[in-house]
């Protein structure tokens, strides 16, 4: 897509493609945002705030996200509001604009890349992917369902993992930046390795 001017909502947590985005809004600038994006066309960015907060500003952000759209909002009574958006497609900061009255950005669409003849299998993600989720039931931390469905689709199955893993912040993020669907099911086959060794400390330690 050509670069537009967004409204942006930086958070502490990655938002994927297809995935459901709860927020609560209560801060006064982001109140302004969420007014603004119901009576418009109901589209946001969101990006992974690095360092800082996600009140008050000063926060330091990434520049590659995902372009979110409201699908349910309701008004509070005392100006807070309720929304839930959903992922459509990921994006890239072209040049970051002025906070006033709220965060904004220029951005433009960032897809895949096109897959070869030979898309990835994901099958062999699917055992890896469980035992980390059973894991985390464990410890109490589920994300997901054990037996959750993934997509068919290597492009969308790999970004769902991301989603539902047991990955921090910045993790997720490294999932969400790689375009090349191969390397981004290597990423998440590294990661989930990685993620089921350290739960499995976790609860030995316990």
């Amino acid at each position: 897509m050509t670069p537009v001017p967004l409204p942006m909502f930086p958070i502490g947590t990655v938002l994927f493609p297809t995935m459901v985005l709860p927020l609560h809004v209560f801060e006064p600038r982001y109140r302004a945002l969420a007014r603004d994006v119901v009576d418009g066309d109901g589209r946001f960015g969101v990006v992974l705030i690095e360092r800082g907060s996600e009140v008050g500003g000063g926060d330091v952000r990434t520049d590659l996200g995902t372009m979110a759209e409201v699908v349910d909002a309701q008004e509070l009574d005392d100006g807070r509001w309720a929304l839930t958006a959903v992922g459509r497609e990921r994006i890239a900061v072209v040049d970051w604009l002025a906070d006033d009255p709220y965060p904004r950005a220029t951005v433009r669409s960032v897809p895949d890349e096109a897959v070869g003849p030979e898309p990835p299998d994901i099958e062999p993600l699917v055992g890896p992917l469980r035992r980390a989720l059973a894991l985390q039931a464990e410890l109490g931390e589920a994300r997901a369902p054990v037996d959750v469905a993934l997509s068919p689709d290597p492009a969308l199955a790999t970004l769902q993992i991301g989603a539902i893993g047991p990955f921090g912040p910045m993790d997720q993020q490294q999932i969400l930046a790689a375009t090349d669907v191969g390397r981004r099911a290597a990423l998440v086959a590294e990661l989930l390795v990685g993620a089921v060794e350290l739960i499995e400390h976790r609860l030995g330690g316990t």
